[in-house]
């Protein structure tokens, strides 16, 4: 029997794909676990995320993570077991959350957070953005680096390194650093105590980067660390639209403050803001979604497509 020729390839995908309606019947019977009032406290200066899309989104996405966290340790105790360590160790389960800049991965990860800690099996989740391992702002204008703020070689990556290698290793307490979007900058002596959490979540532009970006290496990333990661996904112009909306109420609120490294820009009219937003996105942030943060996307556990009006439309989760 011959082959059959001429027919098209079918697609590979390591995913499974849910529409909005298929997801959120994943929820089961899992209770809503944010009210309007603690909502509020969480949303973004441009993105109104409503109870809806917390009990159609977010709720199934906090079971999956319980149920992964459950299977996770028990596969620790499993290796304690075989390696005859009788104490008990702490292991902290880390989630990555990556995606452009203006698409939502703040907000979200708050939301997530607080939705995470209602599960009584891992109450202590704590959330550190990759912002505050930016090299500071004297040493990116020394190396020419400010104009690739945001680019992986901005990062001080070794920092980042050894701050998942010792939350994994179960240390008492491992410090972060604060970056101040204010000031645009590292807070210096500023630093934030993360103490054994049962979750870690991690949100950055470029977390989910590997080695597959340089071949034959052999370097360690910060995705290694990572037993679940997600990417927030929209349409190129869908997240330029956020970005200028963003950008103009900053104008209206941040950049006010004179505090605020970008109060150069308060005075502008809409119509200049408009277009220097514009101008910092195609020049910046589109060149860095193109050829460091998109890229990594299908190494993401699940994939959230957002569309314009910032809901989630259809959902991806890697097949195990």
């Amino acid at each position: 029997m011959g082959l059959i020729t001429g027919a098209p390839p079918l697609p590979i995908s390591r995913y499974t794909e849910f529409d909005r309606e298929r997801w959120k019947a994943l929820r089961a019977n899992t209770p809503l676990l944010l009210t309007e009032e603690e909502l509020e406290g969480l949303r973004g200066i441009n993105e109104q995320v409503s109870l809806r899309e917390v009990e159609d989104i977010y709720v199934p996405l906090s079971r999956l993570l319980n149920l992964h966290v459950a299977a996770v340790q028990h596969l620790y105790e499993a290796r304690r077991e075989f390696l005859g360590i009788s104490q008990p160790q702490k292991t902290t389960y880390i989630i990555g959350i990556g995606g452009s800049v203006a698409v939502g991965k703040s907000t979200f990860s708050r939301v997530l957070r607080a939705g995470l800690a209602r599960w009584r099996n891992h109450p202590r989740v704590e959330l550190v953005t990759t912002d505050g391992f930016l090299y500071p702002n004297e040493i990116l204008e020394r190396r020419g680096l400010m104009g690739r703020k945001g680019f992986p070689e901005s990062y001080d990556q070794r920092s980042l390194l050894r701050f998942l290698a010792d939350i994994k290793a179960g240390v008492a307490t491992v410090q972060a650093p604060v970056y101040s979007h204010l000031q645009y900058n590292i807070v210096p002596g500023l630093m934030q105590a993360i103490s054994q959490p049962d979750i870690l979540i991690l949100e950055g532009l470029n977390v989910l980067q590997s080695p597959d970006a340089q071949r034959g290496s052999t370097r360690v990333f910060v995705s290694d660390f990572f037993d679940f990661s997600i990417y927030l996904d929209a349409e190129e112009g869908t997240i330029e639209r956020w970005y200028i909306e963003r950008f103009l109420r900053l104008r209206d609120t941040v950049f006010q403050n004179e505090a605020s490294y970008f109060h150069r820009y308060a005075a502008l009219s809409e119509m200049e803001a408009m277009e220097t937003a514009r101008k910092i996105w195609a020049e910046i942030n589109l060149v860095n979604l193109r050829e460091n943060i998109r890229p990594t996307r299908e190494r993401a556990h699940l994939i959230l497509e957002k569309t314009g009006d910032h809901y989630v439309n259809r959902v991806k989760l890697r097949r195990v």
